[in-house]
């Protein structure tokens, strides 16, 4: 067999190949992101091939029939309504934030044999980790192997309905000669486990990690080579745990389901509004109530604002769950707008939960904490918000709405301030709705009972 060694230039951010170095990729324009790598190309048969046929495209049957529905309900959520058969999907997430554990525990409770292969555990730490989290494991094979074509050679073998591979970045091929992790590694062996799951119809999920920057490792063509992008995340000092569709070619990419991690794994949360907002007895200053919605899914949430005097020259403005850029806006727009003098401050905000928060109906929430915290006078806490605001300090009106205020009453909740803008639908009984133009009416409101 015939080899053929060759140098060559790539890109880590997105996998395109160069003759020699350059400091910019041209093809994403990313600086000092081109690596040298040295690959050695054996002159051999592919490991997968498949001769395609011209088919009429009312001849081709549907995925959708062919969805293999796992016992997670969250999990059949995100990825659209069960796992669809010869996909490729990719868990990205911070170390330790769950990846392997989701993964195992859907593996061992299957409906479907499961091929569970890990080059970072050995079989015996699988072993006990699976009778943590599982009474009764079964339907799953185990594989400790980082070489690709002995990991082929055995789903040849034992010809599993789903192949589990934890973590990507662990696998090489012989194919190569670079290290575990590079570039062209990480982009050949997903190429050929994509050819596998097409050929065969065996879905194959992939955990992939991610840098410092909260990319995932590899060239940034990983993502668009699979069919599905799902990131858990949420902070590993509290108990909730998000996973988070970012790109699914067979459903919604708004999507998202909450889990709670304890000593048994990875919980299904059934409630997450009672979850994320504390009950006191007493409301505080700086402290609101948002209804936010990922996906179908509405969600109360706790928002806390701290404002004090500038400990430092520049202020601080830090934001833990919430965008700072734009908490950098809605501070200038109270500045401006509302009349408040905060450039010269200290302003924290905190998400409860340690989840982040997207949604920009979540804008008036912060802005109210805010106010809260800089006069020290609280907000009744039977009111909630759901508003964004824009530049001009007016309120904007944000998307189902109707679903927002359902799920605010069916809480407890006795008012909710939306824009006057919002076209609702749903009468409630028990909560009023009062609908509001800018945030010079949202301070009259919300503390004209306090003056």
């Amino acid at each position: 067999m015939s080899s053929k060694i060759k140098t060559t230039y790539c890109c880590v951010n997105c996998g395109a190949s160069f003759p020699k170095w350059m400091g910019q990729c041209s093809q994403c324009g990313e600086w000092n992101s081109i690596k040298e790598e040295v690959v050695r190309k054996q002159q051999s048969n592919k490991l997968i091939s498949k001769e395609n046929k011209v088919k009429e495209i009312n001849e081709i049957e549907s995925l959708d029939k062919e969805r293999i529905i796992f016992n997670d309900n969250e999990f059949n959520r995100v990825l659209g309504g069960g796992l669809v058969r010869g996909s490729v999907v990719l868990i990205s997430g911070e170390p330790g934030i769950g990846k392997s554990t989701i993964l195992l525990q859907n593996s061992i409770n299957s409906p479907e044999s499961v091929l569970y292969v890990s080059g970072e555990e050995s079989a015996e730490q699988l072993k006990l980790r699976a009778e943590r989290i599982s009474e009764n494991p079964k339907n799953c094979f185990v594989l400790t192997e980082t070489n690709l074509e002995i990991i082929l050679k055995n789903i040849n073998n034992i010809k599993p309905n789903i192949v589990v591979l934890d973590s990507i970045q662990t696998v090489q091929s012989d194919l190569f000669d670079n290290s575990p992790g590079s570039t062209t590694q990480i982009k050949e062996c997903t190429s050929i486990l994509i050819k596998l799951a097409k050929s065969t119809g065996v879905p194959v999920l992939i955990v992939g990690h991610i840098t410092k920057d909260g990319n995932i490792a590899g060239p940034k063509i990983l993502e668009h080579m699979v069919d599905v992008v799902l990131h858990f995340e949420g902070d590993k000092q509290h108990q909730f745990r998000i996973l988070r569709s970012k790109k699914n070619r067979f459903g919604s990419t708004n999507e998202i389901g909450i889990y709670e991690m304890n000593e048994k794994g990875l919980q299904i949360v059934l409630n997450p509004s009672e979850l994320f907002v504390s009950k006191k007895e007493n409301s505080e200053s700086g402290s609101t109530i948002a209804v936010t919605l990922d996906g179908d899914r509405s969600i109360m949430i706790e928002v806390q604002a701290l404002v004090s005097s500038a400990v430092y020259g520049t202020p601080q403005r830090i934001s833990n769950g919430f965008n700072s850029k734009r908490l950098n806006m809605l501070l200038a727009i109270l500045e401006k707008k509302a009349g408040f003098k905060i450039g010269v401050k200290d302003v924290f905000i905190n998400i409860t939960g340690g989840i982040k928060i997207e949604d920009t109906a979540i804008d008036l929430a912060v802005v109210a904490a805010i106010l809260s915290s800089n006069i020290n006078i609280a907000i009744n806490s039977d009111t909630c918000f759901c508003a964004e605001v824009d530049l001009s300090g007016e309120l904007r009106s944000v998307s189902n709405i109707d679903k927002r205020i359902t799920e605010a009453e069916r809480l407890g909740y006795k008012k909710i301030i939306v824009s006057n803008n919002s076209k609702i639908g749903y009468i409630a009984d028990s909560i009023q709705t009062i609908k509001l133009k800018n945030l010079s009416q949202v301070v009259k409101e919300i503390f004209r009972e306090k003056d």
